[in-house]
């Protein structure tokens, strides 16, 4: 069971960083694509000094979050008072 719950947080940290990245390739090529075509990217430029940190925030903070908690989890199994918890009585 923990292996299928494992897998799935891995894959939801994993595409959320490509969605992040996706967003942030689509809104630097829309960049690039108005100077291209001398078109003022005053839009473009006012949306990816905002999105794009604020993704890339978000997305940081979710994977610290989840490494984090599979780093606290992984040392409160190690201690004795986690092993006595699960050993069942004699």
């Amino acid at each position: 069971m923990q292996s299928w719950t494992f897998t799935f947080q891995v894959a939801s940290v994993a595409l959320i960083w490509v969605f992040v990245l996706g967003i942030s390739a689509w809104i630097i090529h829309l960049i690039r694509l108005s100077q291209r075509l001398h078109d003022v990217p005053s839009a473009s430029v006012a949306i990816s000094i905002v999105a794009i940190p604020v993704f890339l925030t978000v997305a940081s903070v979710l994977t610290y979050v989840f490494v984090g908690l599979r780093r606290g989890r992984r040392d409160d199994a190690t201690t004795p008072a986690a092993t006595e918890a699960t050993d069942p009585e004699p």
